[in-house]
């Protein structure tokens, strides 16, 4: 009977090193911090304690500190969201500094600055929905199956000023291309200029109606070099101009014959050491003397 009584108990005690209780007391209360999921100790650490063995004395205070944080954290109110119970964390009480840096304001388009400067304030945004006059029906204003579509127009009025062959339902085609391209350009150029610093590169020729000349001099000049030889070998006008090129610059080599350079350099120090010293008292009478005087003239104005 003894027998079965100690092993019953010891049982009991190996049950209760291996599951602790839920209860841990400290002389100071550990900071609990609901919202971040922190717990700061403020208790003094046992230095014997933590000399004499390290491993069980880390592991015993973080499972004690983790005990006081779930211990508060069950008394968190709870709420059932797709058959799981989700505790509702309160506001975080200490700052943590951010991980990556703010994110930086989206840069101005060229039509935000032009607004901004003349005081062009945007309007109020037009209902997502139109009343179409065909269908006698409410539809999107945008996109597809959209009210009053002039695609879908069988019958198109020409102007008075219309060419007789202009196609006036190609031209509408047309015209809904350009806009579109013209549009897809304007994005592309802020992305640029957002990423050069408001120096957008160029985008080459443009066709323009009345080109000056400049713009024709330009244009002859690319068309020169768009051949296979980059213009080497094309003939020229009857009046054109002699194209005028820079000098081609000469560098001395990095490394050459150790005599020359010392010659060289010998050369440059003999000049120097015979220079004629400068008289500044009497460089700066001569300058000052060809100068106007400025204080008349500042005297004169009043």
């Amino acid at each position: 009977m003894a027998d079965l009584v100690e092993s019953i108990l010891r049982e009991e005690a190996e049950k209760e090193s291996k599951y602790k209780t839920i209860f841990v007391e400290k002389d100071a209360d550990v900071e609990i911090d609901e919202g971040n999921l922190l717990a700061c100790d403020p208790n003094p650490i046992d230095v014997k304690l933590f000399k004499s063995n390290k491993d069980d004395f880390i592991n015993n205070l973080a499972r004690d500190n983790t005990q006081l944080l779930f211990n508060q954290l069950w008394m968190l109110p709870v709420e059932r969201v797709d058959n799981t119970v989700l505790a509702k964390l309160p506001k975080a009480k200490t700052l943590i500094p951010r991980e990556k840096r703010l994110p930086k304001p989206r840069p101005e388009t060229k039509w935000e600055k032009f607004a901004k400067a003349k005081g062009i304030h945007k309007k109020k945004g037009k209902d997502k929905m139109a009343w179409d006059e065909q269908h006698k029906e409410f539809r999107p204003r945008y996109g597809y199956n959209r009210a009053n579509d002039d695609t879908k127009d069988w019958l198109i009025e020409m102007k008075s000023n219309a060419a007789d062959d202009e196609d006036p339902f190609e031209k509408r085609i047309t015209e809904r291309k350009e806009r579109r391209a013209k549009n897809e350009l304007q994005r592309l150029r802020n992305i640029a200029r957002s990423q050069y610093g408001g120096k957008v590169p160029g985008v080459g020729l443009t066709p323009v109606e009345k080109p000056n000349k400049d713009q024709l001099g330009r244009a002859l000049v690319l068309a020169k070099k768009s051949t296979a030889s980059l213009g080497k070998f094309t003939e020229r006008l009857p009046k054109e101009k002699n194209t005028v090129k820079g000098k081609k610059r000469k560098f001395e080599p990095c490394v050459g014959d150790m005599k020359k350079e010392k010659d060289k350099q010998l050369r440059i120090l003999k000049t120097l050491s015979h220079a004629v010293p400068i008289n500044v008292a009497k460089a700066a009478s001569h300058f000052m003397s060809q100068e106007p005087d400025e204080r008349y003239v500042f005297y004169t104005k009043f």
